[in-house]
Parts: structure tokens; C-alpha cells; sequence
């Protein structure tokens, strides 16, 4: 495993970061599957573990909680807010009202008395950044957060944050977590050297892309993934978006053999080669996607073989850019751009 400093604060994290997204009812993983995956994670040398309070409202925090009880010191412990937490229109968000409640909730589900990183899991347009800034600065300053990051954010509103907490003197936003693979390249236009221009930590997610990059999706194969059961839209083979990714996992499929690599190793690999990415975050379901995961943890991809990825997905290139998630609230609602 290959270790990395996480941005600027001076936190040193494996270059491979578990995601427990998928423990509880979203991948139907068990708590005694879920400890097993986090002991054989940390006995492979990860030492991040990032979860959410959405990811079953909660039950994955539960079952994180449980899995790392009496090694707490050994995890750098990362968790999420902001997405809705029921009905109630003020469970959400990142007013100083609910990241306040909601870190609470967390740190009581995860059994701990304070999280090393504690991300806002969207950017809130309904809220003010000196409004969150504020709150997760106190958070920071009565010891419950030792840092606090973004996550999915455009990178107009990352350099936003970044000077309101200037301007206004309180601490910043220390880490990104955007959505980053091969097939989905969009954020090397933008997001990276927003980034890297601030020194920020970058947690890539979904860098096997939701399953494309598995290996589990190859052509004249039916598809029958965890996720393309949850979300069949994103696998429809006769939308042109998926059918391009196909195309190219096919083509990606062929470099990895040439390369001697599994499709995993030449996907994770690609990922944490990038100079702005501190850690890829896998989110195995099970212990046999950990180990295949876990296999690509000291591959290093030559430059001809990154040379090729890029004739295949062209840098910056999002193939289906329908997908992201950190689009301006205008080009998604129409009266938001209308006079």
C-alpha cells in the first residue's frame, strides 16, 4: 500500500480509501460481513474509512462504528451530511441548524467522540458559506471534527469557499471528494486544478464507475451487478451514452490484458496516478470485490500505457455527463434561468 499526505494536514492516508457505502440494506451486507471487510481492509494497509449519515439513514455509520470499536486510534474516520434525513425540510443541508444536529447523530451512531474528517456531502445553494464555515469551524474548535472537506462540489463554489473563509477568518475546507474514473474525466478541466491550486486533499469516488470497471460488464454479457440492479437506467445499453462506455471498457479491457493487469488494476491505477488525487475510494460489497481491489494497490501505470487510456477517453472527457452531480442548479431547473 502507498501512503500519501492527505492535503495539507499532515494526516498521512493509503492511496486506497474504504467506502462503506454499501454496508447495510444498500449492498445487503450483513455487520459480520461488514467487520470482515474492515478488518481484512486495515490488515491490507488501508487506513481511511469514509461513510455517510444517508447511507441507509444511517446504518452504514452503525455498522462503521461497530466494525472499528477498540482500534478507533487507528483509522483516520471520515464521514458525510447534507443529503436528507427524512421527510423533515430542515434534516438536510449545511445550515449551521443542521450540520450542528446532524454531527451529533453521527458521532452517536459511530460510537466516538469526534471524526478526523467531516465532509459536507453537497454544496447547499440555499445556505450562505460563511453560514457553514461558521459551524463546522466551532465543530472543529470544541474538538468533535479534526478537519472538514467538500464533497461533489463545482469548482467555482470550491474557490468560493475557499476565499469566504478568508474573508471572513475562519478555517477551510481541507478536502474534495468528487466522482472520478476513466470514463468519467470531467473534473481534470476543472476541478483538479482548482484543487491543486489550494492545496486541497482529493478522495475520488466511484473510481471503478458504479461497476463499468469492474470486469463484471464486458459486451454479449448480461449485465446483473449490484448496481445495475438499483439503477438499471445507467446500464440500459440502448441509451448512446452507455453504449460508449461499453465501447470502451471493451477497448480498456484489451490494454489491461496487454498491460498484464486486471481491468480493476488498470482502473484504480489510472485514478491515483493523477498528481491531484490523494486516495481512490473503493466500496467493495463483498470480500472477494475487497481483495480484487486490494490487488491494485502498488500498481503504477507506465506512461504508455496512460498514454493509450487517453486515445481511448480523452482527458476531461465525461461519457456520460448526465450523470454528474455537481452541475450548476440552472441548467437543471429551468426557472432558475429564466427572468
Amino acid at each position: 500500500m502507498q501512503y500519501r499526505t492527505l492535503g495539507r494536514t499532515g494526516v498521512q492516508v493509503s492511496t486506497l480509501a474504504l467506502g462503506a457505502m454499501n454496508f447495510g440494506a444498500i449492498g445487503r451486507t450483513t455487520q459480520d460481513e461488514a467487520t470482515a471487510i474492515v478488518d481484512a481492509a486495515l490488515e491490507g494497509g488501508i487506513n481511511l474509512i469514509d461513510t455517510a449519515d444517508m447511507y441507509g439513514q444511517g446504518e452504514s455509520e452503525v455498522m462503521v462504528g461497530k466494525a472499528i470499536k477498540n482500534r478507533r486510534d487507528d483509522v483516520v474516520l471520515a464521514t458525510k451530511a447534507a443529503m436528507p434525513m427524512g421527510d423533515e425540510r430542515n434534516h438536510r443541508g449545511t445550515s449551521r441548524r443542521w450540520v450542528v444536529r446532524a454531527l451529533d447523530d453521527s458521532l452517536r451512531r459511530l460510537d466516538v467522540d469526534h471524526v478526523d474528517l467531516y465532509q459536507m456531502h453537497r454544496w447547499d445553494p440555499a445556505t450562505s458559506d460563511e453560514e457553514t464555515l461558521s459551524a463546522l469551524t466551532d465543530l472543529q474548535r470544541a474538538g468533535k471534527i479534526r478537519a472538514f472537506g467538500s464533497s461533489t462540489f463545482p469548482a467555482y463554489r470550491i474557490v468560493q469557499a475557499q476565499w469566504a473563509a478568508r474573508e471572513h477568518h475562519l478555517s477551510r475546507y481541507v478536502t474534495e471528494q468528487p466522482s472520478y474514473s476513466i470514463l468519467q474525466r470531467g473534473i481534470e478541466a476543472h476541478v483538479l486544478p482548482v484543487t491543486q491550486e489550494y492545496g486541497l486533499g482529493v478522495l475520488a469516488w466511484s473510481p471503478l464507475a458504479s461497476g463499468w470497471l469492474s470486469g463484471a460488464v464486458r459486451a454479449g454479457r448480461e449485465i446483473s451487478t449490484n448496481r445495475a440492479q438499483v439503477l438499471p437506467q445507467r446500464f440500459d445499453l440502448t441509451d448512446p451514452a452507455n453504449q460508449a462506455r461499453l465501447d470502451a471498457v471493451e477497448k480498456l479491457a484489451k490494454l489491461a490484458d496487454q498491460a498484464q493487469l486486471s481491468l480493476i488494476q488498470l482502473s484504480l491505477g489510472f485514478v491515483t496516478a493523477h498528481p491531484g488525487v490523494t486516495s481512490a475510494l473503493i466500496g467493495p460489497r463483498t470480500l472477494g470485490h475487497l481483495q480484487a481491489q486490494l490487488a491494485a494497490a502498488d500498481t503504477v501505470l507506465t506512461a504508455d500505457v496512460l498514454d493509450e487510456i487517453d486515445t481511448i477517453v480523452a482527458p476531461g472527457v465525461d461519457l456520460a455527463a448526465h450523470e454528474k452531480f455537481d452541475t450548476p442548479p440552472a441548467l437543471l431547473e429551468k426557472s432558475l434561468r429564466r427572468r
